[in-house]
């Protein structure tokens, strides 16, 4: 099990004091988090693509690359990558130089946003979200796959005689990551290809996201992946940490009272280790909530776990 943190850029007002940090500072604040957490000794750090207010993360391989040349060992994702639109041959370019520079430091977590607007800001109609996921994704494997590609789609001109450059590094594609809030339809693609799935385990329930888990490891199994219990499953979630349990509920309850989507601090206190949207609790408490629950599948969804392996890559043939 490997543990992360993972953003999505947003420049928001903190509940609290009110005082709202400018773009510059929320972005440098970023970067420094980086570094903090290769220093702390997380496994993974990953940031979001967003194109709209109140985030300042649009540009999620540049801040990354930023990242791997102040840090060393740390994996490095993102948190989301718009497969629906981004042109895969940027993506496939931008990730295979990030490899080069990183070392090999890169995941890359696909998904289709949470913002509708975003398509049409690019080209493209949020109905065909899908659809754009489906063959886009199919093209960005081809890019790394195949050192010449022919290609025909429906929602992009076909590049023909082409090579993407730079190749991955050592033949090696940056490993690949599913990420969905609401579409089944994504957690079958991560296991046609072999790919990671992330659920975002933050806007519905933990039971919720464990119906698409389920369908994970279940067509994981029948694509002959491997055996449907020891499929690897990443989940994310709100958490709140001090060295002691009492302290994070006492210090983040002015917070939870400040945002009243967010659990109330009763709640906090009554279910310190209960997996969900948020949580305050001491590390090895919640650690051991992750650890106990990692073998099913209802309650891997649960744990605010960014979680990774190696798996096979191949490409779909459906």
């Amino acid at each position: 099990m490997e543990f992360g943190i993972f953003g999505v850029g947003d420049v928001s007002r903190d509940p609290v004091s009110g005082r709202l940090p400018s773009e510059q500072e929320r972005i440098r604040a970023i970067t420094r988090i980086a570094v903090h957490a290769e220093e702390a000794g997380f496994d993974v750090f990953a940031i979001g693509e967003h194109h709209n207010p109140p985030f300042a993360s649009s540009a999620d391989s540049t801040m990354l690359a930023y990242i791997a040349a102040s840090t060393d060992h740390i994996t490095l994702s993102t948190s989301t990558t718009l497969i629906t639109t981004n042109d895969p041959v940027r993506i496939a370019e931008e990730f295979a130089t990030l490899q080069h520079l990183s070392d090999g430091r890169v995941d890359l977590m696909l998904g289709r946003g949470n913002t509708p607007a975003v398509y049409s800001w690019f080209g493209q109609r949020v109905e065909d979200g899908i659809e754009l996921a489906v063959e886009n994704c199919g093209l960005l494997r081809r890019l790394w796959d195949e050192d010449v590609v022919e290609w025909e789609g429906r929602f992009r001109p076909a590049p023909h005689d082409f090579t993407s450059v730079p190749w991955p590094l050592n033949g090696t594609p940056p490993g690949v990551w599913h990420g969905s809030i609401r579409s089944p339809e994504i957690a079958a693609q991560a296991t046609c290809y072999g790919d990671g799935f992330f659920v975002n385990n933050l806007f519905m329930s933990s039971a919720y996201f464990a119906r698409d888990v389920e369908l994970y490891r279940q067509q994981w199994a029948e694509h002959g992946h491997g055996r449907a219990e020891d499929v690897i499953v990443g989940a994310g979630t709100l958490l709140f940490i001090r060295p002691k349990s009492q302290d994070a509920f006492a210090e983040y309850a002015p917070t939870t009272t400040a945002i009243p989507p967010l659990p109330v601090p009763d709640r906090l206190r009554t279910q310190p280790a209960a997996p969900g949207r948020l949580s305050a609790a001491r590390p090895r408490r919640w650690i051991a909530c992750c650890r106990s629950g990692s073998a099913s599948a209802r309650t891997s969804a649960s744990c605010s776990a960014w979680t990774s392996a190696a798996s096979p890559s191949r490409p779909c043939t459906k």
